[in-house]
């Protein structure tokens, strides 16, 4: 793991926020808002990037440091709280955007970074979690399309103690739609899985006094977003109620105040940024089926 040091400037700031994924699109907006307020770590995989996303902060005004960590590496989730912690400040918000879409890898590496990912974040903070602090996690509305039926829902109580069994249960039943179709399966159970964790830690990081809450951001202007134009992503919009790509700033906005302290009775939920999206797709169905 590599981090390049904090600037003076931000030894006035006594909380910590950790954005993983700190480099793509939401994950950087939302440090440029949170930084005016907390310390910022940005965690990503790839120290060019890191490196750039820390100078476009510092334009900015914001003080950040990046640092390399692989969410699937429970050691390398470890270091990363560490180096966060290393100035003697207390890691006061997490906001877990990191992830890949179903066009960025297999079923076996979306399980293993969007599930299991999250499972070692979410680990590692609670082992510090106090009074006041937050956990966002980032899931998508994709998470919300899947049908019951093809959610493994007992697995999903394997995925702390289990986590091979819990991986190999979400690609296991990809399987049903077919080798095509198996990556954004794949997908959807994992974000589904996002929103039923972070309902699960709700009352245990209760119990610190401390906040989880999940994110379902719809079509977005990102890198991750445009990737999927083609492949879901655009037809989404033409069922929202605000036909266009959701801009990163916008869900950025939900993002830094679900993770700040002012919403301190927020958790255990999970909040569609869709554009209406969902909205626009159940009253569509419902006016079919009245036909």
């Amino acid at each position: 793991m590599t981090e390049r040091s904090f600037e003076t400037a931000t030894d006035a700031l006594q909380a910590t926020a950790i954005i993983t994924g700190g480099t793509g699109g939401m994950g950087l907006a939302t440090a440029r808002l949170m930084g005016h307020d907390h310390r910022i770590v940005l965690a990503d995989l790839d120290q060019t990037r890191l490196d750039d996303a820390v100078r476009e902060l510092a334009m900015a005004g914001v003080k950040a440091i990046g640092v390399v960590c692989d969410i699937t590496d429970k050691a390398s989730v470890e270091q990363l709280f560490q180096r966060a912690e290393s100035e003697g400040s207390h890691v006061r918000a997490v906001v877990h955007t990191a992830g890949i879409s179903p066009h960025m890898g297999t079923a076996e590496r979306i399980a293993r970074i969007n599930a299991t990912g999250t499972v070692n974040i979410a680990q590692a903070f609670f082992a510090r979690a106090a009074d006041g602090d937050a956990l966002v996690n980032v899931a998508s509305t994709a998470g919300h399309s899947i049908p019951k039926l093809l959610i493994p829902l007992r697995a999903f109580r394997l995925a702390e103690q289990r986590p091979d069994d819990f991986e190999k249960a979400i690609v296991s039943r990809a399987r049903f739609v077919g080798r095509k179709l198996k990556p954004g399966l794949a997908y959807a159970i994992s974000k589904n899985f996002v929103h039923w964790y972070s309902r699960f830690l709700a009352a245990r990081f209760g119990e610190r006094g401390a906040r989880v809450v999940s994110i379902s951001p719809g079509s977005f202007d990102t890198a991750m977003g445009r990737l999927e134009e083609n492949h879901g992503a655009g037809d989404l919009v033409k069922s929202a109620a605000i036909k266009r790509f959701g801009k990163p700033e916008e869900v950025a906005a939900v993002i830094a105040f679900c993770a700040s302290e002012a919403p301190g009775y927020l958790t255990g939920v999970d909040i569609l940024v869709d554009g209406g999206t969902k909205a626009g797709q159940e009253f569509a169905t419902a006016q079919k089926r009245a036909l």
